[in-house]
């Protein structure tokens, strides 16, 4: 039963076979099965027995990031092929158009990107880009498979009979050699931590945004490849732009394409902005600022510009009250707040200052009025109540051990998955950034990226709901059994 997939064309993707699971046709060969007799016959004539070409270099073990998996990677003649445990890839080193070495700036890995025309497909998906990882320090030595002859004549100043050095220079030499494609590298731009890329996020995915000489490209995923003669326009966005605070540790990159497409890169930190907005210009992109009508470098460019660190970042406390939101119906179980836990009242000096600092300097003592208006009306009748001493001070409730444990939000097993990951990934980040980027990550996800997290949560619920039930009817009858006695 043959399947066909409707793209640009009809295209056969799959071919089922039913075979018997008799063996008696097969003289010789009764311990084997029909099917692996059958795949024995195909697999000698695929391909025109192209399959039989004995792999020019082999490496093993590679991670890729996309398609994501660990494969054997073989570089023959004429393809490529990547052997994974569930996915086996055959690519025409004819498809390969480019590869990009591109180092990660302050850590051990370098990105190795192969694009191709046409992508590869896994399932419905679509990858015009392979981006591997390589550890960077790895060294490798490496014989390659072929004659002197085949050197001499085919691949005569290309490739040479055997390599040793970094695995991913190896690498790239010897594909760039099979396949005749050419090779990028990073450009003249350096970050403020002068790596050849800034960090950044789009489509709620982490990455880094490398600027090239001829483009920008994203990695690690969604991996995304912008020509800069692809580009109509670039914009400088400021964090939370339509806020009433004009001071943020962030700032956005809008790239708007010819064809009307946008890309939005979030998060890049405010100190890369000179640096980018230089190379930018160096490449004679035009810089637009939609809100900004005195010139493309006034308004945002003057907050990106300010060197006031200590301000408070606006897009962080969003982040934060957003999670706050996600589970403000639940209740913290290990914190049980008293009665009369409701904050210390703010004395005079305190009150002062605040009051100061928000008139812009008037030392002028509040009025009594207005003094006593601030307090908070519990405290200051506990402070002057005469019957004060004479009652007593509520126990607090004790928690009982044997309490169902409330259920957790579909915005907490998203934390639990994601958290170890950005943790792994940025292991410079501190707590609170780690918290922003859950938050943001979560704001972005659509319906059906939260639906399984939704569903563990109903689940969670649906377990709280049966043992609160069990748990009152089982203080009932222990109530009743009291009373009785």
């Amino acid at each position: 039963m043959a399947k066909l997939a409707t793209v640009a064309k009809d295209s056969l993707m799959d071919l089922s076979f039913h075979v018997p699971t008799s063996n008696t046709q097969f003289i010789g060969d009764e311990h084997r099965t029909s099917a692996q007799m059958l795949w024995q016959a195909i697999s000698v004539e695929i391909d025109g027995g192209g399959s039989s070409e004995m792999a020019v270099v082999t490496f093993d073990g590679i991670a890729i990031l996309t398609p994501r998996g660990r494969y054997s990677v073989e570089l023959h003649q004429s393809f490529l092929r990547l052997q994974g445990q569930a996915n086996d890839f055959k690519i025409q080193c004819s498809s390969i158009l480019r590869l990009f070495v591109l180092p990660k700036s302050h850590n051990p890995h370098t990105f190795v990107v192969v694009t191709l025309d046409p992508p590869i497909r896994k399932g419905q998906t679509l990858y015009p880009h392979i981006v591997i990882q390589f550890e960077t320090e790895a060294v490798v030595e490496r014989e390659l498979a072929l004659s002197g002859e085949v050197l001499a004549e085919k691949y005569k100043d290309r490739l040479e009979s055997s390599y040793r050095g970094l695995i991913h220079e190896v690498f790239s030499k010897v594909l760039r050699g099979l396949s005749g494609a050419k090779v990028t590298r990073p450009s003249t731009f350096r970050s403020c931590q002068d790596g050849y890329a800034v960090k950044s996020s789009l489509k709620a995915e982490d990455g880094l945004l490398y600027p090239l000489e001829k483009g920008f490209f994203f990695l690690p995923k969604p991996p995304t490849l912008i020509p800069h003669d692809e580009i109509e326009y670039v914009e400088f966005e400021r964090h939370g732009a339509g806020g009433a605070s004009i001071s943020s540790h962030y700032f956005d990159l809008l790239v708007k394409l010819t064809n009307d497409q946008e890309h939005l890169f979030r998060n890049i930190q405010r100190n890369e902005y000179h640096n980018l907005f230089n190379f930018i210009s160096g490449k004679h992109l035009k810089i637009l600022n939609l809100g900004d009508g005195q010139g493309r470098t006034s308004g945002v460019t003057a907050v990106l510009q300010s060197t006031d660190d200590d301000s408070v970042d606006p897009h962080l406390e969003r982040i934060k009250n957003q999670a706050g939101n996600e589970e403000s119906d639940e209740e913290d179980e290990d914190f049980v707040a008293d009665k009369d836990d409701s904050g210390s009242p703010t004395d005079d000096s305190d009150a002062d200052g605040s009051d100061a600092s928000m008139s812009g300097g008037d030392k002028e003592k509040p009025s009594k009025k207005e003094a006593s208006s601030s307090k908070p009306p519990v405290k200051k009748k506990q402070k002057t109540g005469p019957d004060e001493g004479s009652q007593k001070k509520r126990p607090k409730k004790k928690k009982d051990p044997n309490a169902p444990k409330r259920a957790i939000t579909p915005f907490m097993y998203f934390s639990k998955a994601e958290r170890a990951n950005i943790k792994s990934s940025n292991p410079e980040l501190a707590t609170t950034e780690i918290a922003k980027k859950l938050g943001e990550r979560w704001q972005k996800m659509t319906a059906e990226e939260r639906q399984p997290y939704v569903e563990q949560s109903q689940v969670d619920k649906q377990r709280y709901a049966e043992e609160s039930a069990a748990y009152r009817g089982a203080a009932a009858q222990q109530g009743s059994g009291a009373g009785s006695e």
